[in-house]
């Protein structure tokens, strides 16, 4: 599925209009039809509502609903914020068709006209949709002031009103919203953690824009869902033997942090890899042979951190990072590993080390994939302002590197150095704890050892390690849930893309 930016949403509107045909006018009512369905169905049966409607298209939207909620037997109160201008054709059309059934229409031209929000009441927030493309300000920012203090439910329409859908909103005055129904495809905004406070519960509505229109465009952020990652994952001919699955090297672990080594190895064997050769320090031997009997272990010198490995060059992929610690040797070891020229994993405190020497990365073997969280990212390449400027500079990056990064979080993003960005549906808050991204590690290990390419192992594997998450909640709390939890739900994983 793809992420749009508002051009493109413009554009697919026009589309439908000239191709389906459609009326601008009939489109709207379909828009707003789909919000009064989704109303009825979840619980606001028979409430009282407040819409607050701006008197652009979006105002057009919460007119459209005022007319069904009111011709539904709702008690229904309609506030219009007046600037002194028409509204856009549309609007002025079902300002004209609300007057027939209501007199329940309020006009805001001053903060006088604000009046209290009964505690029962649900506002309906339709003042600005996805062209905004300024704060809001004075009167307008005093409204959503004024709704986001009623301390009542908000369900805006399209977008938040006074948040950008393309660009970063931190320090603006934003409708905060318990519900956003919102159409057909996801906005850039959506996926951003900056914007999670303002967006409450998102929901999608399909109004059935003509879907010819996408294969006119090349959309640059795409989303990770079931259907993407089955397309992803091959299917297994039953003659095939372990030789068929790669061979992989995990360099791993020191001592007091062997569990980050034992994670990955587990993970990586249960992604599907042929062989796993754990290269570990020597404090790590007897562990690892006893937590993970199916991997082999190679031990390294050094008694409690690896001080040196040898003879990677056999192996089809390489992973690096979990449980290193930082220590000043770690900069030798990556520029012998980097050296194989295999494809490689690069995560954790290899990341953390390369950040201290940064030349390393003008070194990547080709189809290797770098995962940072978002700290990590900044310790690469620089503090970001926001969301979408970290945003740009990891595809900036992905491109300049030729690697694909992986930045996790609630939506991780898989950067590519072909431009395409993807974001991640899989997953929940049960994957923030401690052990996480050493799993997926050693799925993006099995992955590349397997010979998928690093953009399609990077998407199968974050969108399988939330999808672990997920089955994993179904049984396990989201406070109780460990990283060797999603390990044991991967099997499940798999089995669901089948």
């Amino acid at each position: 599925m793809e992420i749009l930016e508002v051009e493109h949403i413009r554009q697919w509107d026009a589309y439908t209009i000239g191709h389906e045909p459609i009326s601008s006018l009939l489109l709207m009512e379909r828009a707003a039809s789909a919000c009064f369905d989704w109303l009825m169905n979840a619980g606001y049966r028979n409430r009282r509502f407040f819409i607050f409607c701006g008197k652009g298209n979006n105002g057009g939207d919460g007119l459209v609903m005022a007319r069904l909620l009111i011709q539904s037997g709702h008690e229904v109160t309609v506030h219009i914020l007046e600037f002194g201008n028409k509204g856009t054709q549309d609007f002025q059309l079902n300002l004209q068709r609300l007057h027939e059934i209501t007199s329940s229409i309020i006009f805001i031209s001053s903060a006088e006209a604000l009046h209290e929000i009964p505690k029962d009441a649900v506002i309906i927030d339709a003042l600005y949709g996805s062209g905004l493309n300024k704060p809001l300000e004075g009167l307008s920012a005093e409204l959503a002031r004024h709704i986001n203090n009623a301390g009542v439910e908000a369900i805006s329409i399209d977008i938040p009103s006074g948040m950008f859908a393309d660009s970063s909103s931190q320090g603006h005055t934003i409708v905060e919203a318990t519900h956003t129904l919102s159409f057909q495809c996801y906005k850039l905004a959506f996926v951003m953690a900056e914007n999670a406070r303002w967006m409450g519960n998102l929901h999608i509505l399909d109004i059935g824009l003509h879907p010819a229109f996408l294969k006119t465009i090349k959309p640059v952020y795409r989303l990770i869902d079931q259907g993407l990652a089955t397309s992803i994952l091959k299917k297994r001919n039953r003659f095939a033997h372990k030789g068929h699955f790669g061979h992989a090297a995990l360099v791993a672990g020191s001592k007091g942090m062997m569990g980050a080594a034992v994670l990955a190895a587990r993970s990586c064997l249960r992604s599907g890899v042929g062989k796993l050769n754990c290269h570990l320090p020597q404090c790590g031997y007897i562990i690892m042979q006893t937590s993970v009997p199916e991997a082999i272990v190679v031990s390294e010198p050094g008694e409690e951190f690896i001080e040196k490995v040898s003879a990677l060059d056999r192996y089809d992929a390489i992973a690096i990072g979990p449980g290193w610690g930082m220590r000043p040797s770690n900069t030798g070891l990556i520029a012998e590993i980097l050296a194989t020229k295999k494809p490689i994993v690069i995560d954790a405190d290899a990341l953390n080390s390369i950040a201290q020497e940064k030349d390393s990365l003008n070194r990547l073997p080709a189809n290797s994939i770098l995962s940072p969280h978002p700290k990590e990212f900044e310790r690469l390449f620089g503090a970001v302002p926001n969301d979408f400027y970290r945003l740009e500079l990891l595809k900036q990056k992905a491109n300049a590197l030729q690697a694909v990064i992986v930045l996790k979080g609630h939506h991780t993003a898989v950067a590519t150095p072909g431009g395409i960005c993807y974001f991640n549906m899989s997953g929940n808050v049960g994957l923030a704890k401690g052990g996480s991204g050493d799993v997926l590690t050693g799925m993006l290990l099995a992955l590349l050892a397997q010979g998928y390419p690093a953009e399609q192992a990077a998407c199968l594997g974050v969108y399988l390690h939330g999808l672990a998450a997920d089955l994993a909640a179904k049984c396990i709390a989201y406070e109780s849930m460990l990283a060797s939890d999603v390990v044991d739900y991967l099997g499940a994983a798999f089995q669901a893309l089948y």
